[in-house]
């Protein structure tokens, strides 16, 4: 069951971003950015969290994850660091993430050759 609820919810993310590329004028570059600041607001507020444990990587893996895992990141750092949290707490839980973003990145531009169109 809770592969279903993982795909049901992480599907219905992907459907609103869809719907918002087909109806609005939104950039997906605006649409992705909305994304990570709707988990970080929900992700402040208690919900995100409630979220996650219900629909597991449904819910953690689009890029609503990554806005709560930088709330999470920055609520425990200014609980340890006062406010200097605020810039390192973000960076710090999400560093695992961005590191292999960057190294998979890195990776697909040694392997392939992008093409204009």
């Amino acid at each position: 069951m809770n592969y279903l609820w993982a795909f049901v919810i992480g599907g219905l993310i992907c459907a609103v971003g869809q719907l918002l590329i087909d109806f609005t004028k939104l950039t997906p570059a605006r649409i992705l950015v909305g994304y990570v600041v709707v988990g970080v607001i929900l992700g402040a507020i208690g919900l995100y969290p409630k979220l996650v444990e219900f629909a597991g990587a449904g819910a953690s893996v689009p890029l609503s994850g990554f806005g709560n895992l930088l709330a999470k990141g920055i609520r425990k750092a200014v609980a340890e660091h006062g406010f200097l949290g605020v810039f390192t707490g973000g960076l710090t839980s999400a560093a695992g993430g961005i590191s292999a973003a960057m190294l998979f990145g890195l990776l697909a531009s040694i392997c392939f050759r992008p093409k204009d169109k």
